[in-house]
């Protein structure tokens, strides 16, 4: 089966997020927030059929929001992911709430962003289809801007995009907006759901996103003044903290676990060391180092101090080492277990790097003595 084309970004063992682009454009919609994203999150964007890189046989004539997201699905089992976050705009949200609806186990937790349960109807969006497919797109991407953004702001990538864009795909895509209305569904919706609303935008005003968080239960909603239809593009450093919160950045999750690993006191040392200079390699070793790979259930803390230990006496870093041999007392490994750890250093990775190791080692274990 032909795939969406798609791009990943991030970790393979970070949890995975799917993005969705609007009709019209591309994954290019998500450059300046993916990437970001992708610190936390395997964010997997894709494209629309006959948008970007994805063929237009995917869809014909008639295609529904639900064919759509059968492809999404589709894409995310090529990948090996079961379950998944989705954030999506327009077109792209509407697929993240047939998801919610009709496929829950999927998900675990939405994003709906500028988009809607209901699109006025189907006779705006027939005619749309029908002047697609009798004059192609050319007409329609000369005011995409109006469309899309606020007055004097444009994106040319995705005004390309929207110009290059197969008229066939593009009206079948039409299609499935026309015959897409969940409102009665909304209530049924369980995961986590957030909804982003640009407050300038004239395809799915705020009232269609309050529509949306006023139905389904616990939802919450975000207004961002001065975005209009794609958001991502417009705002995306207020799309991206939006996006932040609701996901769950595992910065907090993070802190906790490094404190739990090397202790309050160095922890503490470190971010009374901290300058504006190093704030971000801060969070970033909370968010990424701390809040993902040592939380990561595959191995437990005891595996992961074995592991550090043997890869700092690799790199000669035996300041670095000092901190680990104390991490992995606190982890739970005797003192011959990190003996026996740094013996088996001697064989791979020398013997000159495991008499330094040794030295630095048995300088930690006195110390502890003395506390003690």
């Amino acid at each position: 089966m032909t795939l969406l084309n798609h791009r990943a970004e991030g970790s393979p063992s970070a949890p995975p997020l799917l993005l969705g682009p609007s009709l019209g454009t591309s994954y290019a919609l998500w450059d300046k927030v993916a990437p970001e994203l992708s610190v936390t999150h395997r964010v997997v964007r894709w494209d629309l059929p006959g948008h970007g890189g994805s063929a237009a046989g995917l869809v014909r004539a008639g295609a529904t929001v639900g064919d759509l997201a059968g492809l999404v699905l589709a894409l995310a089992d090529s990948l090996g992911i079961e379950r998944f976050a989705y954030a999506g705009v327009s077109l792209g949200g509407a697929v993240g709430l047939h998801l919610a609806v009709h496929h829950p186990r999927r998900l675990s937790s939405l994003a709906v962003i500028c988009s809607s349960a209901h699109f006025n109807g189907a006779k705006p969006w027939e005619e749309r289809a029908a002047l697609v497919r009798r004059e192609g797109l050319a007409g329609l991407a000369e005011n995409a801007d109006a469309r899309w953004f606020t007055s004097g702001f444009t994106v040319p990538e995705l005004v390309q995009d929207h110009r290059d864009a197969d008229p066939d795909a593009y009206a079948a895509c039409c299609d499935a907006l026309a015959a897409f209305d969940l409102r009665d569904r909304l209530p049924e919706i369980r995961v986590p759901c957030l909804l982003v609303a640009g407050r300038d935008d004239p395809a799915t005003p705020p009232a269609h996103l309050r529509e949306i968080a006023d139905a389904v239960p616990g939802a919450a909603l975000v207004e961002i003044p001065g975005a209009s239809h794609l958001a991502p593009a417009q705002c995306p450093e207020a799309v991206l903290t939006a996006l932040r919160a609701h996901f769950g950045a595992p910065a907090g999750r993070g802190m906790q676990v490094r404190r739990e690993v090397l202790g309050d006191t160095h922890v503490d040392r470190a971010q009374g060391r901290q300058t504006p200079f190093t704030a971000r390699f801060q969070d970033f070793i909370s968010r990424y180092a701390w809040g993902e790979i040592w939380t990561d259930p595959t191995l437990s803390r005891r595996e992961r101090s074995m592991i550090t230990l043997t890869a700092l006496v690799a790199h000669g870093h035996y300041e670095e080492l000092a901190m680990h041999v104390r991490a992995a007392r606190r982890n739970g490994l005797t003192r011959e277990e990190i003996g026996a750890v740094l013996l088996q250093t001697a064989v791979y990775c020398g013997v000159p790097a495991a008499n330094s190791a040794f030295a630095t080692a048995q300088r930690v274990l006195a110390e502890e003595d003395d506390a003690s």
